[in-house]
């Protein structure tokens, strides 16, 4: 597998994000799309392929406050079992002190995944303040 970074704008990169908003719509009715800006500036957006060059998943970090990043656009396709945590780790060696996110508290499977990668839970930061189908989540590094 190799991870690397790609144009949010590209091909591979709009296939794999419409693969997650269209997941992400099934568990919590709303495709994560508003939350992610993806011509922002500081945003790294990575993709995983397999040897023979198959898209196996995404993801993202972008710059909220000095020293914190937050994770956004995390997705492995179906099957792939240790592409997301390969993205995660990816993602948590770039430099920043803390990482943040946010899921929807029905994506239990999500919530499973990050605390089993060493994320607790926090209090709701940012557009995430005062939703009660909000989960937030950070991570010392």
């Amino acid at each position: 597998m190799e991870i690397r970074a790609c144009a949010p704008a590209s091909l591979d990169a709009q296939v794999l994000m419409a693969e997650l908003s269209a997941a992400l719509t099934a568990i919590t009715g709303a495709s994560g799309t508003a939350s992610f800006a993806p011509d922002e500036a500081g945003v790294l957006f990575v993709v995983a392929r397999a040897d023979d060059g198959a898209l196996l998943g995404c993801g993202a970090v972008r710059p909220l406050q000095a020293g914190v990043g937050e994770i956004k656009r995390m997705y492995a396709r179906p099957g792939t079992a240790g592409v997301g945590a390969a993205l995660l780790r990816h993602l948590e060696a770039q430099g920043y002190g803390e990482l943040w996110l946010e899921t929807r508290s029905v994506n239990t499977r999500a919530l499973a995944f990050y605390r089993k990668h060493g994320y607790a839970v926090m209090e709701n930061y940012g557009r995430y303040i005062g939703r009660d189908d909000a989960v937030c989540l950070r991570k010392v590094l």
